[in-house]
């Protein structure tokens, strides 16, 4: 059996500030994915969360701290495992900061949410925006 290209997992940062969620939106289309959270393939001997921090560092230009795993899946769009950390933002101004991947960094409140992604998010990551985001005016 020969073994087909695959898709390394993938970790996501879900990053708060303000009442609203970093989202960013692709230069190409992925399936129906269009706008996502930041975040990319996790590296040889690195943990999700310490990918979805450096995802974080070379996508928007952002310095975070993963808080903790929210959940995992293989995402039913792509086929891809994909990991979900929520993590704290520590420094820095949200900005295009890999311009060949990333087209626009949003800041997106929680009602706007279906504008960008309107198949739903992953339950545990919608669980967790609603607990946080509701608690902000």
């Amino acid at each position: 059996m020969t073994e087909q290209s695959v898709q390394p997992p993938v970790s996501t940062a879900i990053i708060v500030d303000g009442g609203k969620v970093l989202m960013i939106r692709r230069q190409v289309r992925e399936g129906k994915l269009l706008w996502a959270f930041p975040g990319g393939g996790i590296e040889a001997g690195e943990t999700p969360e310490q990918a979805a921090v450096r995802e974080t560092s070379e996508e928007v230009d952002l310095e975070v701290e993963a808080v903790r795993v929210l959940g995992d899946r293989v995402h039913p769009n792509t086929g891809v495992h994909m990991t979900y950390v929520a993590c704290e933002l520590i420094s820095g101004d949200a900005a295009v900061g890999d311009a060949e991947e990333i087209a626009e960094v949003a800041w997106v409140a929680l009602d706007e949410i279906p504008d960008y992604v309107p198949y739903g998010l992953f339950g545990p990551v919608q669980e967790h925006l609603e607990g946080v985001l509701a608690k902000t005016p």
